[in-house]
């Protein structure tokens, strides 16, 4: 398997829903494994909480997320963003009205002085997205 980047967000005990919700967005297999799944006693009342999810989607997107561990502190903020990027207008459009619906737009999804069409939202869990619509010029 070549090496690839990929986005790993961390949660608050809401990454089965949000892993969950992606996955409606972008389709694609989603794997969650759970702090009690792997047999940790420690976990206590996180045991239901996810330790490690995986979406891989037909596109070749992979995104990664998971609960903070067991007497860790959630840190929120802007220090994550993810991009979609391409060509295929209809497929990326799909993708930004899913995840900006329930979210706060801050850049409408529309042509850029680079020329391609770009938008920027935040979704319902605090996941800044960037969008962008490559346009070819001949």
């Amino acid at each position: 398997m070549p090496s690839r980047l990929n986005p790993y967000i961390s949660f608050d005990g809401d990454a089965r829903q949000a892993m969950e919700f992606y996955k409606e967005v972008f389709g694609g297999t989603l794997a969650l494994n759970t702090y009690g799944d792997f047999g940790r006693e420690e976990a206590g009342d996180a045991a239901d909480r996810i330790m490690h999810g995986m979406l891989e989607t037909a596109g070749g997107f992979t995104l990664m997320g998971a609960d903070n561990p067991p007497g860790t502190q959630h840190s929120p903020g802007n220090n994550i963003s993810v991009s979609v990027s391409g060509e295929d207008a209809a497929e990326l459009r799909g993708y930004w009205d899913a995840l900006s619906g329930s979210g706060t737009v801050s850049v409408p999804l529309e042509k850029q002085m680079w020329g391609d069409v770009f938008g920027m939202c935040t979704d319902r869990f605090g996941i800044t997205w960037l969008v962008n619509i490559s346009t070819s010029e001949s």
